[in-house]
């Protein structure tokens, strides 16, 4: 279920951002049967870890209006969502394919698709009242995931922290006030498998300590990690 706090989404026709708001219309009018909005995220409020990418992919997201859908990041994130005990069902790229999520939401730091997959400042600056409200309107909110280090920073900016106090860095988990974990991981994206800064098993083990970390070992389900050490720090 995805529930949408209003204050967390932008307008359908968002404004904001100019630069963004030509390049959505322009997508609009090559491809009208995509959804060419600010995407709204996927998942539901009640969920105990968020997961934060980017933006929209022009290809993916842009087109098919659900974060991480359609393209190849999507691909790998859902796989790992599933083998991790976060997403049931079947991920066939559509919005309508049935996968759920469990215990999990995601969204973007950037709502709307910038040209070549690169926000501005500017842009990332004018989202940040989206993402705060989406934090905070999730009551039982424990960890969330940065894809990237636009994400990692955009999180701290949006809850007031300082970003020197918290550098980004692969693997890394660090601990925010009022038990709130946030952890860094490369984004998904397939320039970052196929040039080996991420694999399979890397992203892997990010969930497999992230899912230890909100279930600690009760003698239940066993998820199994990828051998690698990551780090948890202050």
């Amino acid at each position: 279920m995805t529930v949408c706090n209003p204050a967390a989404q932008p307008p359908r026709y968002c404004s904001l951002c100019p630069r963004l708001a030509a390049f959505r219309e322009a997508q609009e009018r090559a491809h009208p049967e995509w959804f060419n909005g600010p995407v709204p995220p996927f998942g539901d409020a009640q969920a105990e870890l968020l997961i934060v990418g980017l933006a929209p992919g022009l290809r993916g997201a842009n087109r098919t209006g659900r974060p991480f859908t359609g393209d190849y990041a999507g691909g790998l994130l859902y796989a790992t969502l599933r083998k991790y005990g976060f997403a049931e069902g079947d991920y066939d790229a559509r919005p309508d394919d049935g996968l759920a999520l469990r215990r999990v939401r995601i969204t973007n730091a950037v709502r709307c698709v910038p040209p070549q997959n690169k926000p501005e400042p500017s842009e990332i600056a004018n989202c940040r009242r989206f993402l705060f409200a989406e934090i905070n309107d999730m009551p039982r909110l424990r960890a969330i995931l940065a894809l990237g280090a636009i994400a990692h920073h955009a999180v701290l900016t949006a809850l007031g922290f300082r970003r020197a106090l918290f550098p980004f860095e692969h693997g890394r988990l660090h601990r925010l006030a009022r038990g709130l974990t946030l952890a860094d991981s490369y984004h998904c994206s397939r320039l970052n498998t196929n040039t080996g800064k991420l694999s399979p098993a890397m992203f892997e083990a990010i969930f497999a300590t992230l899912r230890g970390d909100l279930d600690p070992p009760q003698g239940g389900i066993a998820y199994p990690g990828a051998g690698l050490d990551l780090a948890i720090r202050p």
